[in-house]
């Protein structure tokens, strides 16, 4: 099957916003405010923006060369260039991850889509009660679930690129909003020195694992999604200046999201170490505090919407590829299908927080739910090995003779020292990076 055939971006643009997306998810606004929170504010950004240059850059242009020098999903570019071998599992693996971090993260940004209307109406549902309630919580999946099958089942250009050239460009305006009028409250600036004024004493080993963990699961790297976009670049892109635009602009929208949510947390006199709650319990709070709040809440809460079904459609077009590609399924089936699949895995998840008591408290997994299970398994464990994995077969079982040739067909510079560098932190550095990132994720140190 073409390239043609199967879809292409219409422009750099468009691969940029798509891409773009893809990174700047829940991971972005919801996740990075509360860990940089919890380690120590300004001196963890400027690790985090490090981790992002060091490891992050490097495995993102290697696996969008990897994708568009097969034209392929996960599986297909691997078999291009090693179609035998147990390679071709690493490609599964690609696969199978960006599946079920659907199929629970879709939970998650239901309930984003749940709160713009709560905050809008008012509704004095706890999140407990909200999260526990299995009716409400099934029709917000179902919801988020179908409008990103609309966008992934419209194609390429007609589908993903239309839309994130519809949904990007407000994320900055709306964060641009908040933020000018937090900064009005009063007690704001306590807020902003704590985001600016770094205290690098409150640096530890944990501190910097958690950084290089933060850079790789908020690019999107790991699980397939950037050697699928990869797959649809013509040959005369320059893969360096896309994909760095790609890093700039997630590290730009998750700089401004600190902006938005520090202030406006010290001026309420909150704690900005209050964790994965921040944004669901403690927000909506200082929300109803606010004069104007119901406004700034609800404009907050369609941002981390959007942001959430932008990085959906991503994963979602991972397993569809995939299907197009190796088992020649119309997009239009294969979009059905794997949002069946997701769908059966994603009611389990959905049951996790009290609706279900098994789902709840699994008994063959320490009485944690199965949210919990599918996190730990696809989200600290499969991620970072994919990476890994990834980095390894570009630069020992590609060569990086091969990679810095595809990546040279649309920036004629990229040859002598920046390929050489790229091949030393592709081969070494990033492996062994992630690996620490890896143990510490498994709980090893």
């Amino acid at each position: 099957m073409s390239s043609n055939s199967r879809g292409a971006w219409g422009s750099r643009f468009g691969f940029v916003l798509a891409a773009a997306g893809s990174a700047v998810g829940l991971g972005h606004i919801w996740r990075f405010p509360y860990v940089t929170g919890e380690n120590g504010g300004a001196a963890f950004v400027i690790l985090y923006i490090a981790c992002v240059f060091l490891i992050g850059v490097p495995i993102l242009f290697a696996e969008l060369s990897l994708g568009r020098h097969s034209h392929k999903n996960p599986v297909g570019a691997i078999k291009a260039i090693a179609p035998t071998g147990g390679w071709k599992y690493l490609g599964y693996l690609g696969v199978a991850t960006g599946l079920f971090i659907l199929s629970y993260y879709t939970l998650i940004a239901g309930w984003t889509f749940g709160y713009i209307f709560k905050t809008l109406l008012q509704n004095p549902l706890t999140f407990d009660e909200f999260s526990t309630n299995a009716p409400l919580n099934s029709l917000l999946y179902v919801v988020f679930l179908l409008m990103s099958i609309g966008v992934v089942y419209g194609g390429i250009r007609g589908g993903i690129e239309r839309w994130s050239k519809i949904l990007m460009p407000i994320l900055p305006v709306i964060l641009l909003f908040i933020i000018i009028y937090t900064l009005t409250l009063e007690g704001a600036m306590e807020g902003v020195r704590f985001y600016l004024r770094p205290d690098f004493s409150e640096i530890t080993g944990e501190t910097i694992m958690i950084a290089l963990g933060q850079a790789f699961f908020a690019n999107s790297l790991g699980m397939g999604a950037m050697i699928t976009y990869g797959s649809y670049l013509d040959k005369k892109e320059n893969i360096i200046a896309a994909g760095t635009t790609v890093v700039i602009f997630g590290i730009m929208i998750s700089f401004l999201a600190g902006f938005a949510i520090f202030p406006a947390v010290f001026a309420m006199g909150k704690s900005p170490a209050e964790g994965a709650a921040l944004v669901f319990v403690i927000l909506p709070e200082i929300f109803e505090m606010m004069p104007g709040g119901i406004l700034i809440g609800t404009l907050f809460f369609l941002l981390l919407a959007i942001a959430a079904l932008t990085s959906a459609i991503s994963l979602l077009e991972v397993p569809v590829a995939f299907l197009i590609d190796e088992r020649k399924v119309r997009r239009k089936v294969a979009t059905w299908l794997v949002g069946g699949v997701t769908l059966l895995f994603g009611i389990p998840s959905a049951l996790s927080f009290g609706a279900s008591d098994f789902f709840t408290h699994l008994p063959f997994w320490a009485g944690h739910s199965f949210f919990d299970l599918m996190d730990y398994i696809f989200g600290s464990v499969a991620l970072p090995l994919g990476g890994m994995m990834f980095s390894i077969f570009v630069a020992w079982r590609w060569g990086m003779f091969g990679a810095s040739k595809e990546v040279s067909l649309g920036n004629d510079k990229f040859i002598g020292i920046q390929s050489k560098v790229w091949g030393i932190i592709l081969k070494y550095i990033c492996p062994i990076v992630i690996l620490l990132v890896l143990l510490n994720s498994i709980e090893v140190f």
